[in-house]
């Protein structure tokens, strides 16, 4: 995998080469403003949330996600962190920072593995797009693209249905891709068998828009890694699931969408 990782990389410097550097402002930009949006409903056990924050500080740990930045046209990027849950509970646990190379990489990443984690209770990703599409207003620096990073184990429970919100930040230029965390079989309310199925119909959308699902522990830090590097390459590409043609529409409201695929 780490040969794929390089070659990933390897063509984000060719693509970005064959573009300008733009002149005005250029020390003010950043190639990337990316809001990581992480899950910390009672839906996530402990250890997944455990899990879930190593694997983003393992990936800003990465070389591989250093080279990523420095092959940007202005090698620099602006990255926040937040834990969401209901419809108002939203907490920035590390605020925008701009990281140029590995250093900055590294503050960030030992700056998120020093804060505590937080649980709270309801599931609201349109709640949570939304406070993140309010970040990147001021994302600390002027962003050539603007990103929001959503991981979830579970659809949408409370504030209105996802796709509206995602709807809305898709026409202010913002790119919405999808981490949904697939460990367990559904078991009860709340729970729902193809999450991937639900994210890429009511979650992502925006220019490049791409999922990956986490279906086993020993994923996350790689899944994560790989998933942050294409998003600072920016590499365009289509989601990584596909429609089947006999597939009926995914049900994007609250309530329903629980059952969706869960049988009688």
């Amino acid at each position: 995998m780490t040969r794929r990782l390089w070659a990933i990389v390897a063509i984000a410097v060719w693509c970005l080469s064959l573009l300008g550097v733009p002149d005005a402002k250029a020390d003010e930009q950043v190639d990337l403003a990316l809001v990581l949006a992480v899950d910390v409903s009672r839906s996530m056990d402990p250890e997944e949330q455990e899990l879930q924050r190593q694997g983003f500080v393992e990936a800003f740990r990465s070389p591989l996600v250093h080279e990523a930045i420095r092959s940007g046209m202005l090698g620099r990027i602006s990255v926040t962190y937040m834990e969401w849950s209901g419809d108002t509970q939203q907490i920035v646990v590390v605020p925008w920072t701009v990281i140029e190379g590995a250093e900055g990489a590294l503050e960030f990443a030992d700056r998120l593995s020093g804060s505590p984690i937080n649980r709270i209770f309801q599931t609201s990703i349109s709640g949570a797009i939304q406070a993140a599409s309010g970040l990147l207003d001021k994302p600390g620096a002027e962003p050539l693209r603007k990103v929001i990073d959503v991981s979830g184990d579970g659809p949408n429970s409370s504030g209105r249905p996802p796709n509206l919100a995602r709807d809305e930040a898709v026409a202010r230029g913002i790119t919405i891709n999808g981490l949904p965390i697939m460990l367990k079989r559904p078991s009860g309310f709340g729970d729902m068998e193809n999450l991937d199925l639900y994210y890429r119909d009511c979650v992502i959308g925006g220019p490049g828009a791409f999922l990956v699902p986490i279906r086993e522990r020993q994923q996350f830090a790689e899944v994560i890694r790989t998933k942050i590097i294409r998003e600072i390459a920016g590499l365009e590409s289509n989601p990584l699931i596909q429609r089947i043609q006999t597939e009926p529409p995914t049900d994007c409201s609250n309530r329903r969408a629980y059952y969706w695929n869960q049988g009688p």
